[in-house]
């Protein structure tokens, strides 16, 4: 399975789970228009194009590009990559009836279409990074008392708080987003702070 170079964004959780099913990494989900009274999600997709681009994929339709119109404003336009998926008619398979505007969303592409739209765009890469050192792994949050012990979700919930990120976010989402934000040695130094032995 290809990876991707960078975090992606995209509408729903079909998007996420079609997308999921052809590429390892980092695929945010906006929850469509919740995005837009979610300050901490959209404070985590800010943060995340601070410190280096990041891909958005949305429907070819009017949501889609209000979704998108939204998440632009957020980021610095040098950070963003635009990924568009054609114009294509018809209806999901997992719906009744076609969308208002009759169009294929993320989810109703084909694998061969999305993975032409991020292999073209340069974010794909065939084989794992090497490991990096400084890489935030579960291992380390195991470590540090976020992941597998009793009090583990409390403290995960403090140190979203404190980053500002949505308290949603599981364990397993974790490593890879919070080593786009900080260092390994940055996050032992946040966990001393917000949690003196």
């Amino acid at each position: 399975m290809r990876r991707l170079k960078v975090p992606l964004i995209v509408e729903g959780k079909y998007d996420k789970a079609a997308l999921a099913s052809l590429v390892e990494g980092e695929i945010i989900v906006t929850n469509g228009f919740r995005i837009f009274k979610d300050p901490a999600k959209l404070a985590m997709i800010r943060a995340l194009g601070e410190k280096g681009p990041v891909a958005l994929l949305t429907d070819s339709d009017r949501a889609g590009f209000l979704i998108r119109g939204h998440l632009a404003g957020a980021v610095p336009p040098e950070r963003i990559i635009q990924l568009y998926i054609p114009e294509v008619y018809g209806k999901e398979r997992r719906k009744s009836r076609p969308s208002a505007e009759g169009k294929l969303g993320v989810e109703g592409m084909t694998a061969e279409t999305l993975l032409s739209i991020l292999d073209e765009a340069g974010l794909l890469e065939d084989s794992p990074p090497p490991a990096d050192p400084a890489r935030i792994t579960k291992a380390d949050l195991y470590r540090l008392g976020f992941s597998g012990r009793e009090e583990s979700a409390r403290k995960r919930e403090r140190l979203l708080k404190e980053l500002g990120l949505p308290l949603g976010l599981s364990a397993n989402a974790l490593p890879g987003l919070l080593s786009r934000l900080l260092s390994l040695e940055e996050l032992e130094t946040l966990t001393k702070r917000l949690f003196p032995a």
